[in-house]
């Protein structure tokens, strides 16, 4: 038994990767060109004759169909047969993707093996993701209105919506935040000068009374008016020598600063027009991390339509990133979807976390 597999990851739906596994026009524009068989049910010619790893037509027969989650095949390519599963799970960033094919009877020669899984390889995350671009870019109403162009158009896939509702929900509580701090401004300009001149008082009024006693002990013995003073002046100087004793000791004590944090970048999936960027955060210290920064350098013409596990702002071909501060001894990852209007897109130039930096770049 010989078993061919591919797996990828699609910042699509399961139901529009499914109708480009199940409709015919679709399979033949991503794979390979398909007609039915005249009479029999669920069955497709591929005209796979001529591409890499393959001799002949196949021949395909759907034995077990769920959708959107899974469909099997019966293949028949000249005599040598087998069967191909294909498994659709949805996920955060929209789906994951796998193929898996099995010789039955049969099998493939070892220079068919290779080629044929690079040409599946191939066909998942370069044409197909570019085939589901294509449909996603059906669904846009780019004629909403009758006032031109549309203000706002609407992201397609399965992470576009709650994306969009993250970003809201940031934009509105930075909102309220801002209308807090403004109104906490206001209320301290709009404090009455008559405010400062209560406060002043009681500190004018200290040495009044510390005048009452020198008053009233000159009039028996004015020598006496001399050592209250020099009484009062005494408690200040024993604070002052008390301070600067303690700090010396903390700083001889202070523990040495923890390690840094480490972070690795990976292109999780690559697409006709974008990829998907992953970040794993290393943290070897023994105590969590917060406050950390990623700042990834995207290529010219890259931009960042969405993140999951942090959050993110851009600016030029700059993206910042933060997020939750990472366990000690853990690590946390975090994805960024980027698009790009040329084909087959370039990563990112440079990537750093805390001025560091992270390893894959």
């Amino acid at each position: 038994m010989i078993e061919i597999g591919a797996q990828v990851d699609l910042s699509h739906p399961p139901d529009r990767v499914w109708l480009a596994l199940t409709d015919r026009q679709l399979i033949g524009r991503w794979f390979a060109d398909a007609e039915t068989v005249e009479g029999v049910p669920d069955r497709l010619l591929l005209h796979t004759a001529g591409l890499p790893g393959f001799e002949a037509n196949v021949e395909v027969e759907v034995t077990e169909r769920r959708e959107p989650e899974l469909i099997v095949l019966a293949c028949d390519e000249a005599g040598r047969l087998s069967e191909l599963t294909c498994a659709v799970t949805a996920t955060k960033q929209g789906s994951r993707l796998e193929i898996r094919e099995v010789t039955t009877h049969g099998a493939w020669s070892a220079e068919q093996h290779e080629p044929r899984e690079q040409q599946l390889r191939q066909a998942l995350t370069v044409r197909l993701p570019a085939i589901l671009d294509w449909l996603a870019f059906q669904q846009v109403d780019l004629r909403r209105g009758d006032g031109g162009m549309t203000a706002e158009l609407p992201l397609v896939g399965a992470s576009g919506g709650p994306a969009r509702a993250r970003r809201r929900r940031r934009q509105v509580a930075a909102a309220l935040v801002g209308v807090v701090a403004v109104g906490g401004v206001a209320a301290w300009v709009a404090l009455p000068a008559g405010s400062e001149q209560r406060a002043a008082p009681p500190s004018a009024a200290s040495p009044s009374p510390s005048a009452t006693p020198v008053e009233v002990a000159a009039t028996p013995r004015p020598t006496t008016s001399a050592r209250p003073s020099r009484t009062a002046a005494s408690p200040p100087a024993r604070p002052s020598r008390n301070p600067s004793a303690k700090p010396s000791p903390t700083l001889t004590s202070a523990p040495p600063p923890p390690p840094p944090l480490t972070a690795s970048y990976d292109t999780d999936s690559s697409r006709l027009f974008g990829y998907t960027g992953e970040v794993v955060l290393g943290n070897p210290a023994a105590t969590a991390v917060e406050g950390w920064v990623v700042v990834v350098s995207l290529a010219d013409g890259s931009t960042v339509d969405d993140a999951d596990g942090a959050d993110w702002r851009q600016n030029g071909r700059s993206v910042t990133f933060t997020g939750a501060a990472v366990p000690a001894g853990g690590s946390q990852t975090f994805r960024f979807d980027v698009r790009d209007n040329r084909p087959k897109a370039r990563e990112p130039e440079t990537c750093t976390v805390d001025g560091n930096p992270c390893a894959g770049l």
